[in-house]
């Protein structure tokens, strides 16, 4: 059995997509039933975000003036879901809940999927028709018009400025993934607005450039401390195309095919953390698991790095060195030697809530067994708040419970939104670096403290934790219990 990860902070994050179809017409009782049911299975499994698909086609899962209701929630697209909710507003209010973070999810250029067969009347692109372009039966919003570029982060001001949301998230879907034979229709905008770019390539990564950069800027003028993630693809180039800077590989690149240029991001702070999707497995023939994620961890490090894994490839396929067993112990070991991955996410959270290969239970038994803070940002705010106040322990008709009062805090960045709470036994010193001890990591002012007999004595240790999850110095309480 894996040891239980060592790690105070880390990112455990779990991606639920609605562009598979699996709410589509569920309607809404069902579908708060299962989102609470996967939420919970989530929390046991010691996942701590969640990043929400809310925009898969320049649509909604949330309540907008800007774009109409999605199609993956109601079935139509423009039809309102009844009886009346919002999914974006009641996931915010239920990880929260739970002491999980979430990041709402946008795809930001595809206007149409492959299987959209009606748009609605307000739809982008049928208000805007000149802004987008087909490609392999669906709708792309051009990157090289400013105008695309200015409505997206519309859309994207819009959803932070309403939501408390704690990230905003993009996936790895930029220009559209090539398909032999079939060019990108952008002659005409090219010829328009070059801005004396010679290369067609060079062109299109600097429209996604400008775009990455003016997003970053538009989410953190409207909530500085929302962070902004993307989720690139797995391979940013391979070494045949880029002896200094690829990877040996031989798959599809961001760089040369879809037009995203993850370094330059990462390099130069657009973004707030990096998560490719390395959902290959180990061993595999042209994108080794192995190889890419030693890549990453080396080229990547000037931003939080977190880790895309595919839970069923990762159950599916033998341990190279040990075929009688999958491969989730040797990636974790993996992670666990990088000195720059800060942590996973998992694609996707229905396969994790169903335990395929036994994933969800060796988190829960192992790797997750104990909770983990969310790795620190000092980039955008690195000052610890002030500690809890009036921390006491008191008989109830309830119980016996720990009490402490939020102290005060004078701006976003040293308002404290969670408490951590430590327990220690008898003799053993105290060190809130163990993350073994924490016993919760909560938003509530109380802790109910089991109380036996009186006879065992115990220091609890209670720290605050502002919203981007830098911890203040403890205040401990010795009890008896």
């Amino acid at each position: 059995m894996p040891c239980v990860s060592s790690k105070k902070r880390e990112f455990r994050g779990a991606w639920i997509q609605c562009v598979n179809g699996q709410f589509q017409g569920m309607g809404t009782e069902r579908m708060q039933a299962v989102l609470t049911s996967q939420l919970d299975e989530l929390q046991l499994d010691g996942v701590n975000a969640i990043i929400f698909q809310v925009r898969p086609e320049c649509d909604a899962l949330y309540e907008s003036t800007l774009e109409p209701w999605s199609r993956f929630l109601t079935g139509r697209q423009g039809l309102a879901p009844t009886p009346y909710w919002d999914p974006l507003a009641w996931m915010v209010e239920q990880c929260h809940k739970r002491g999980m973070e979430l990041h709402a999810w946008i795809n930001p250029y595809r206007a149409k999927t492959k299987t959209t067969k009606e748009l609605a009347t307000s739809h982008v692109a049928i208000q805007h028709p000149d802004w987008v372009f087909p490609y392999d039966g669906q709708m792309i919003l051009n990157p090289g018009i400013a105008a695309c570029r200015e409505y997206i982060c519309q859309v994207a001001a819009d959803i932070v400025k309403r939501y408390d949301i704690d990230g905003f998230h993009i996936d790895d879907y930029f220009y559209p993934y090539p398909v032999a034979g079939l060019p990108i229709p952008d002659d005409a905008q090219y010829a328009v607005s070059s801005n004396g770019i010679k290369n067609r390539g060079d062109w299109r990564r600097d429209n996604v450039n400008v775009f990455i950069k003016q997003l970053g800027e538009t989410i953190h003028k409207v909530k500085p401390w929302v962070k902004f993630g993307v989720s690139p693809f797995g391979i940013y180039r391979n070494k045949r195309n880029d002896p200094v800077n690829g990877s040996e590989t031989g798959g599809l690149q961001n760089y040369d095919d879809l037009y995203a240029d993850v370094l330059l991001w990462v390099n130069n702070g657009w973004i707030d953390y990096c998560v490719p999707q390395i959902y290959w497995q180990i061993g595999h023939s042209t994108a080794d698991y192995k190889t890419l994620i030693h890549w990453w961890n080396r080229f990547a490090s000037k931003r939080p790095l977190y880790i895309g894994e595919d839970v069923e490839r990762t159950v599916n396929f033998a341990d190279v060195d040990n075929p009688s067993i999958n491969q989730m112990p040797a990636k974790y070991r993996l992670h666990d030697e990088m000195d720059n991955v800060n942590g996973t996410v998992l694609w996707y959270a229905k396969a994790v809530v169903d335990n395929v290969g036994n994933y969800g239970g060796a988190l829960r038994s192992s790797y997750w067994k104990a909770p983990a803070l969310q790795p620190l940002m000092p980039f955008i705010d690195g000052k610890a708040p002030r500690q809890p106040k009036k921390v006491k322990p008191v008989w109830t008709s309830d119980g016996y419970i720990l009490f402490w009062q939020k102290p005060k805090g004078n701006s976003w960045d040293d308002e404290v939104v969670k408490y951590v709470i430590y327990r220690f036994g008898k003799g053993e010193k105290v060190n809130i670096n163990d993350a073994s001890k924490i016993i919760a990591i909560t938003g509530d002012t109380f802790y109910r403290l089991p109380y036996d007999n009186g006879k065992s004595r115990y220091t609890y240790v209670v720290t605050s934790l502002d919203r981007m999850s830098n911890e203040s110095k403890a205040v401990k309480k010795k009890v008896k219990l």
